[in-house]
């Protein structure tokens, strides 16, 4: 009778199996696609820009940001204008009292040469203020500012003819009382635009 080499075949089934399982798992995952390096997952306000080495993401900017930066500009530069508007009609009265006290206190050369730099700095304001652009929802408050300070630069402009003409000095004094009330209107508009803004701007 021949004698079996190995009494208990059936105990190399199991690792055949597994040896066999494992060569499928391995065959199979190699046959898979890889993955492409560009494919990006999109979230809400985000997006994927593809470098070198790699995919960086890239916040979307907010609208609402942006407009509040324009909003946010534009009242500064107003705020700016307003501030020297102010201090020229300081100095517009200034001149015209001194120059209408008895004794004066301000005599004709200083004061043409000083209202020429008021006329002059005035329009240049003016200027400025016409050349803004609105952001969304103040161009109203926009039209008003660029009439009021327009207003103003005239009434200097008028102020200085009235100094240097014949007129007794109606003229002079009605122009200079002009500007103080084209400042004033500017000064109540830089504030309504403001509030138009929806108050999120502070008040440099």
């Amino acid at each position: 009778m021949a004698v079996n080499p190995d009494p208990k075949p059936g105990r190399w089934i199991l690792p055949l199996v597994i040896l066999g399982m494992i060569a499928f798992t391995y065959f199979f995952v190699r046959s898979l696609p890889e993955a492409s390096p560009d494919t990006t997952l999109m979230a809400g306000g985000t997006t994927s820009t593809t470098v070198e080495g790699g995919t960086s993401p890239t916040t979307t900017p907010d609208n609402g940001g942006t407009a509040n930066g324009d909003a946010t500009a534009y009242l500064a530069e107003l705020d700016r204008v307003n501030g020297e508007l102010q201090v020229l009609n300081t100095e517009l009265v200034t001149i015209n009292t001194g120059f209408d006290e008895d004794p004066r206190e301000i005599e004709y050369r200083d004061a043409e040469s000083r209202m020429e730099a008021v006329a002059s700095s005035a329009q240049t304001l003016s200027d400025a203020v016409a050349a803004l652009v609105a952001p969304a929802g103040l161009e109203g408050n926009q039209e008003t500012l660029a009439g009021a300070i327009s207003l103003a630069a005239r009434a200097a402009g008028e102020a200085l003819s009235g100094l240097t003409s014949d007129d007794p000095g109606d003229l002079r004094r009605a122009a200079v009382a002009a500007f103080t009330t084209a400042t004033t209107d500017f000064d109540v508009e830089v504030e309504n635009a403001r509030t138009a803004s929806g108050g999120a701007v502070p008040e440099a």
